[in-house]
This record gives C-alpha cells, structure tokens and sequence, in this order.
C-alpha cells in the first residue's frame, strides 16, 4: 500500500498532510506532520494540485478555504472534531451587541460556518500572541472554554469572554489521573495542552500546543514525561527520542475520528479522487478572512 500510495501521488501531484493525532502508519507516509497551525501554513502554499487531508473535517476545510482551486480530500469525511461546533446559535451576534468593540478570535478548530462569523482565527501554538497583539479589549473566545482560560491567564490586560465548548477528549484527562502517573513516575514532568481542564493545566510542568509538547520534551534534560494530550503524539515523541520515557492519563487519550484516517482510505481517495470538501463560494471567501488574518498576524 505504501507503494502504491508513492505512486499514484506522484501520478497526480498529490501532497500528503497528517496531524500528529492519526494513527504512526499515516504519519510514516505523510509528506508533513504537524499540528493546526503548521498545517495550514503547509496548505497556504504548497503547488500540489491534490491535498489528501487526513485529520478531521475542519481541517480538510481550511485547506479548501485556503486553495479553492485545488482538490482537498479526506481518507475519511465522517472524520469530525465534536469542539468544532460547540457554538450556540445567535450567541455570537448577542455578544457583538453587548460589546461594541468586541473581536471574536476563533480557535482553527471550527467550522468554516463559525470562522465567517469571526474576526481572526488561532490556533494552540499562536493564540496568546494574536490576542496580545489585537486592539480589542473585549475578547470572545469561541469554541473552546479550556484553551480561552489558558489565553486569559497569559493576557490579562484583555477580558476574555469564555464560550461553552470543550474537546471531550482533552476535557477527559483529570488531575487525579496525571497524579496517579506522578505516583507511579515521580521523575516524570508534566506535559499539557491547553485544551486540557484548569486543574489538570495548573498541576503541569509546561502547557503548550502539540509542536510545543514535542518541542520540549526533546530539549528537556529530563527522560521522562506525563503526556497530557492525544495519544497520537507518542509516535513523534518517540521516534524523536528513543532514549526518553512518555506516560500518559489513563484511560490513554484518543481521538476516534482522528483514528479513522488509515492506509486504506488514503489509498483509495488518490485512487478515485472522491470525498472532497466541497465548500459554497460565498461560505469560503467569509472564512477566508479571519485565516488571512492569522496567516498575516504570525508572519
């Protein structure tokens, strides 16, 4: 499969995108890894005229938002992220009449129906300095309530207003269970993403985004570590540092969307061209904004 996968990408000048998050055989064949953010910089220029997307569906999404003349696929379209709609109707028009100089900064994690409603988009990895940088005092953080407490601890010169969405993944993870890895690996240091819940964050050594947690876990003298995100990451984690030691809460963190990209649906969607994002122009230009905007803000 992996062959055939090599083949007909060169075929049809495909270009293979992966989130930490798929499953290690996705990752291996994957022409770029990363998380949100380095992902949709990827898909901001790449000259491929196929992306094959594997992730979940906002993802496959913004690389359409991003290059309408190409063709962006997905292994798998019932591939979703349940935080990615977490919004309330009329919420966000209450909001803007509530606060005249509002800004709505929008997690990536979202639809592109919640990105045209918003003023910017961030991501894990970009999200305190974009709102750091924004004139706006009044700040509604949609969807996530996690990663918009995390952003208002590090800026508190701003008022961030939380919505009521979450990852239920990440929202999982408890301090209890970090702390029952603590007890078993007393050396081990604690690794969170800010999607995680306050008392979970509070009790961690670093908190950043995916790319951070790799990051830092691969400068950090220290060989052992507590892993509070995704399990998906360990695969990187590893392979980049096969003399360190990574723990994660249990029950392990997993993601069964993002687990349904494989090989199989890989090799099936370069073959037939089919399960593309289609998105309605309109839809697309409106969301094209609040991601320009992030493109331009972290230039």
């Amino acid at each position: 499969m992996q062959e055939e996968i090599k083949r007909l990408k060169l075929e049809k000048n495909a270009v293979i995108l992966a989130h930490y998050y798929t499953p290690a055989q996705v990752q291996e064949i994957a022409d770029y890894v990363g998380d949100s953010f380095y992902l949709a910089k990827v898909a901001s220029k790449t000259d491929a005229d196929v992306i094959v997307f594997c992730g979940v569906r906002f993802m496959g999404e913004g690389a359409k938002i991003l290059n309408p003349e190409k063709k962006v696929l997905m292994p798998d379209l019932s591939a979703d992220c349940p935080m990615a709609h977490m919004v309330a109707d009329g919420v966000i028009e209450q909001m803007r009449e509530k606060y005249p100089d509002l800004a709505v900064v929008c997690y990536i994690n979202s639809t592109a129906y919640l990105k045209c409603k918003s003023d910017v988009c961030v991501t894990s990895s970009n999200a305190v300095r974009i709102v750091k940088s924004l004139p706006n005092k009044n700040i509604f953080f949609i969807p996530d309530k996690n990663l918009a407490r995390y952003v208002a601890d590090q800026v508190p010169e701003k008022n961030i207003i939380l919505n009521d969405g979450c990852c239920p993944i990440h929202a999982r993870v408890t301090a209890e269970q970090v702390l029952m890895q603590k007890q078993l690996h007393p050396e081990a240091l604690v690794l969170t993403h800010p999607e995680c819940e306050d008392e979970v964050v509070k009790i961690s050594d670093f908190a950043g985004s995916t790319a951070d947690i790799i990051a830092y876990a691969a400068s950090s003298k220290a060989r052992e570590f507590i892993i509070c995100t995704e399990d998906g990451v360990g695969y990187k984690l590893a392979r980049d540092n096969p003399d360190k030691r990574f723990y994660y809460p249990q029950p392990n963190p997993c993601c069964a969307d993002m687990k349904l990209n494989n090989l199989e649906g890989v090799l099936s969607v370069l073959k037939n061209e089919d399960k593309e994002i289609i998105i309605d122009e309109s839809v697309r230009k409106a969301a094209l904004k609040p991601l320009e905007r992030m493109l331009e803000l972290t230039k």
